[in-house]
Order: C-alpha cells, then sequence, then structure tokens
C-alpha cells in the first residue's frame, strides 16, 4: 500500500500535469487556430496569456494567506475550478472581451493551482519536512508540456480548438478537482509554534534573505519568460535556423527532469540554498555559453537544468530559511513580483529586440543572468554564518 504521503504528492502531481498543461502550456498548440478560427490578431491571443498571468500575480498574496488559514484542500480545488471555468468561458468565446475575461479567471486559477500554491499546501502539511514532497511535485510538473502538448495537438485536429478547452474543462472537473478534494487533508495540521528562546520575526520586507529571494527569482521569472517567448529569434541571432533553434529547445524539458532526478537523488541531504547556488550558476553559465560561442546545446542544457532546478529552490529555500509558520504567506509575497515579471517579458523582449535587435539582447540577458548569482552568493554566506550559530531548526 501507498504511504498517505506518496498518495497524497501523486495525487497533486496528477493534478499539477494537466493544470500546468491545461493553461500555461495551452496557447503553444492552440493559438494559431484560434487566430485562424476568429481573425483576432497573434498578439492579442498571446496577450491572453499575460493578462492571465497578471492576475495571478496580483491574487499571490491573498492565495498564500487564505493557504495559511485554511490549508490547501479548499484552496486548490478551487483554483482548479477556476481554470475548467476559465477554459468553459475561452471556448465559448466568440468576443475578445469575452476572451479576456477567460484568461483573467484562468490567471486566478493558475494562481490558486500551480506550484506555489502546491508548494505552500505542502508546507502547510508537512512543515519542514516538505521539501522531499516540494521536489518530487516539480519532477511530475517537469511532464506536463510532454504530456499535454500531444494531447492539445490531437484534440484541436479531431474537435477543434473550442473543443479541446471544453476536454480540458471536463478533466479538470472530473479528474483533477476530485483529487485535490480528497488527497489533501480536511482539516490542515495545527501551525507549529515559534522555537523556544527564538528571536521575534521581522517584517518579511524588512529581512534581507527575503529581497535576496525575490530578485532572484524575479530576473529569473523575466529572462525565463522572455527567453520561451523568443528563443527563436534570440538563436537566430548566432545563425540557427527555424528548424534548429525548436530541436535545441526541445532539450530544455529534459534537462529539467533530469537536474529534478539527480536533486531526489541527494535526499535533501544538503541545504536547498546549495540547490538555489548551482541553479543559478548553471542558469548564468547556459547565457555566457551562448554569448561566447560554446555549442548551443551545451548552453540550453545548462540554461533548462538551472530553470529546472529554480523550481525545487522557489519553495524549498523560504521553508528552510524561515520555518513553515507562516510559510504559505510569505510563498504568496515572493510569488507576486516573480509572476509579474513573467507577465511582463515577453513584451519586454518583444521591445527589446525591436529596438535594439536579437544579438544586443542576447547581452542584456546574460548581464541579467549574473544578477541571481551575485545576489544568491551573499544569501549562501549568511546562511552558513547563521547555521553555525543558531541551534538547530532556528535558523
Amino acid at each position: 500500500m501507498l504511504s498517505e504521503r506518496t498518495r497524497t504528492v501523486s495525487a497533486l502531481g496528477v493534478v499539477q500535469i494537466f493544470t500546468w498543461g491545461s493553461s500555461y502550456y495551452l496557447l503553444s498548440v492552440i493559438a494559431p487556430e484560434i487566430s485562424r478560427d476568429t481573425g483576432w490578431r497573434p498578439a492579442l491571443v498571446t496577450g491572453g496569456m499575460t493578462l492571465g498571468m497578471l492576475a495571478s500575480g496580483l491574487a499571490a498574496r491573498r492565495i498564500g494567506a487564505l493557504i495559511h488559514v485554511h490549508g490547501g484542500r479548499p484552496v486548490l480545488s478551487g483554483g482548479v475550478g477556476l481554470i475548467a471555468a476559465g477554459l468553459l468561458t475561452m471556448g465559448l468565446s466568440t468576443h475578445v472581451a469575452v476572451y479576456l475575461a477567460a484568461w483573467v479567471l484562468m490567471g486566478l486559477g493558475m494562481g490558486a493551482g500551480l506550484y506555489d500554491a502546491a508548494f505552500s499546501a505542502l508546507g502547510r502539511i508537512y512543515g519542514r519536512d516538505a521539501r522531499g514532497a516540494i521536489t518530487a511535485l516539480t519532477l511530475w510538473g517537469g511532464f506536463a508540456s510532454t504530456v499535454c502538448w500531444p494531447i492539445s495537438a490531437w484534440a484541436v485536429e479531431t474537435v477543434g480548438w473550442r473543443g479541446a478547452c471544453f476536454g480540458y474543462a471536463a478533466l479538470h472537473l472530473c479528474l483533477t478537482l476530485p483529487l485535490c478534494w480528497f488527497a489533501l487533508p480536511r482539516v490542515p495540521p495545527a501551525l507549529e509554534p515559534p522555537e523556544p528562546g527564538a528571536p521575534a520575526a521581522r517584517p518579511p520586507l524588512r529581512d534581507a534573505r527575503v529581497w535576496a529571494i525575490a530578485v532572484t527569482g524575479t530576473l529569473m521569472a523575466m529572462i525565463a519568460s522572455i527567453w520561451l517567448v523568443h528563443i527563436v529569434p534570440l538563436l537566430g541571432a548566432r545563425g540557427y535556423g527555424l528548424a534548429a533553434a525548436v530541436a535545441l529547445g526541445t532539450l530544455i524539458g529534459p534537462a529539467q527532469v533530469a537536474a529534478r532526478v539527480v536533486e531526489m537523488a541527494g535526499r535533501g541531504r544538503h541545504h536547498p540554498i546549495w540547490t538555489q547556488t548551482i541553479s543559478v550558476t548553471l542558469f548564468a553559465l547556459g547565457f555566457a555559453g551562448l554569448k561566447f560561442g560554446i555549442a548551443a546545446a551545451v548552453a540550453i542544457v545548462a540554461y533548462g537544468a538551472g530553470n529546472g532546478l529554480w523550481s525545487i529552490a522557489r519553495g524549498a529555500v523560504p521553508l528552510a530559511v524561515f520555518g513553515p509558520r507562516d510559510y504559505p504567506r510569505l510563498m504568496g509575497l515572493l510569488a507576486t513580483p516573480m509572476l509579474l515579471a513573467a507577465a511582463a517579458g515577453p513584451a519586454v523582449g518583444a521591445l527589446m529586440i525591436t529596438r535594439l535587435g536579437a544579438e544586443r539582447v542576447l547581452d542584456i540577458l546574460f548581464v541579467m543572468a549574473l544578477v541571481p548569482l551575485a545576489v544568491t552568493i551573499p544569501l549562501l554566506l549568511r546562511i552558513r554564518r547563521d547555521e553555525r550559530v543558531a541551534p538547530a531548526g532556528m535558523v
């Protein structure tokens, strides 16, 4: 028999595959069909995703507070329900305003149903022991595009893009929503009391460690969203044609999953700040490779591995450093600038490419990628110092 922990993580893993696949990765397949069918400009169609990410970012703090008080069960279930409602609305949309409203619903659902909310729910359930569950969940989520892109492509060819939206909505109502409802505890565990003798917690925005994590995540989110949307022209600046750029882009997913497997094999024997340090180093090396002429395949694998490890570090580092007591609220606070940056990234990238050219933008991305590394090194030194002077469990 599977343990309760394994059942919970596995159920949430299935949820993550289909929530990511039917929201964040949806337009990668169906956007051209929406434009052809409706006559809407491609920029408007993809702009719906930007609007959804903005809604997600603006709701993140409230979502974290709700998980803190009520646990993950009602919040993640509500998030899946909102994604289903957004998909139904999108499938029925015949006017741009309805389409964009669908993405607002989707964005709220993404904020309450994707990684940040799921990490907060696991932290609320397992406390300081949630790191392994967070790592395992990212491994499940890494297969979202692998599973859902073929499903979306088949659905578009078989029943059209509207039918694909309706099908995903039905899947959420019949599978992922019940999984959230039955896999997560009805009553969340009691919050951990403060450690005896622990100093009073500083307000989050006055803690340099919070700022270090936020700056790292915000820049990495913006860079990753620029890269995701503009990979073809950016690689074109290095002499790669469309087919080569697409082939190189397919290396990112396997690199992300492979890095998470290696992290899981470590069984949490190292502090997650080391995971973050390796993540930002690989991330920077990826763009350094593109700038200085290293084989693009090697550079992109480094980038993908770094990005994959960051998905773990963004949840595990705040838990290890600040503890589980206010973890959902802190995750909501940290998610806000990251999601807003991810929403702005494609537009910022397009503007920079238009004004400066793709080659110059690659140089800028390389410099931007160095900042998370520069911020993480002092954070690593601070955490190691705190570990030496503080009793166990009070870092």
